[in-house]
């Protein structure tokens, strides 16, 4: 629609723009079709979406931290969940996971406590929202 008004209007950057605008918004509806979950977690780890289609394993112990990460953009709240493994970080939305961040942290808390122990080092348990 915004190629075919800029095309009517004769503004090359404005078309150029628009079909930029409509690939990567049908790359994510793509992405969304074919990888719908974006985390999934068992006794051995996790698996995290990496990029458009590919896939992360992180083991449990390989997990330092599990958190809610929040803040405001523009006056809105936003709330992540936040995988830390040290040498990467993954953030997930509520469109993401498709369930609120916090019910997910509580489960992935459980899950590790239930199969994986204390984290990795030794560390003392996490207490959600500390940091």
């Amino acid at each position: 629609m915004v190629i075919a008004l800029a095309a009517l209007r004769g503004d090359a950057g404005f078309a150029l723009l628009g079909g930029i605008a409509a690939l990567v918004l049908t790359a994510l509806a793509v992405r969304d079709i074919l990888v719908p979950v974006r985390l999934a977690a068992d006794r051995e780890g996790i698996t995290v979406v990496s990029g458009i289609a590919g896939t992360q394993r992180i083991l449990w112990p390989e997990i330092e931290r599990i958190r809610l990460y929040k803040s405001r953009r523009l006056g809105i709240p936003s709330r992540l969940l936040e995988i830390d493994t040290g040498d990467s970080l993954c953030l997930l939305s509520t469109h993401d996971l498709g369930a609120s961040p916090e019910e997910v942290e509580r489960e992935l808390r459980e899950i590790r406590r239930r199969v994986a122990g204390p984290p990795a080092g030794g560390a003392a348990p996490e207490r959600p929202g500390t940091d």
